[in-house]
């Protein structure tokens, strides 16, 4: 069969994708390592370089007894609030107590230029889950590797 030559460079230009998106993975799953090092560090400095530059998308869904609870004190009190990456960085950069952020099914889509990072977390603190919920990621890739450029979690006190 006069096709049968081009069999491996068919096999090359298909699996190429499959191979970029493997490094893309591995590369976003060193940014989760390195953010969760971060926490226990207590390394602010270190988590902004994770993310993008002048971002500020960081949205704290509540969820339904976390929304019960605070509208018990505060009727009005939207399911949701928005803060910053800096003001997270801070916090960790302050806390004087043991820290860290336990992520569970770490699940990482991407074509190689942006991603989506979802998982189930548990934020640990002087050694008890303080939150637990879901938290989603959006990453680039960019010249100074993948950055976070937002990022969404429930809240489950």
């Amino acid at each position: 069969m006069k096709l049968t030559p081009l069999l491996p460079f068919a096999f090359i230009a298909l699996s190429t994708p499959c191979l970029a998106e493997d490094t893309s993975r591995a590369e976003i799953q060193t940014v989760v390592d390195r953010f969760q090092a971060a926490i226990k560090a207590h390394d602010g400095a270190a988590l902004g370089q994770m993310f993008l530059p002048g971002s500020t998308a960081w949205i704290t869904a509540l969820g339904p007894g976390a929304l019960r609870n605070v509208r018990e004190k505060h009727p009005e009190a939207p399911p949701y609030k928005q803060s910053t990456w800096q003001a997270f960085a801070a916090y960790v950069s302050q806390a004087s107590e043991p820290i860290e952020e336990r992520f569970h099914n770490v699940r990482i889509n991407t074509d190689g230029t942006m991603a989506s990072v979802y998982f189930d977390f548990e934020f640990v603190a002087a050694g008890k889950v303080d939150n637990r919920g879901a938290e989603t990621w959006q990453m680039l890739r960019t010249p100074d590797g993948w950055k976070i450029v937002a990022m969404l979690y429930s809240s489950n006190l």
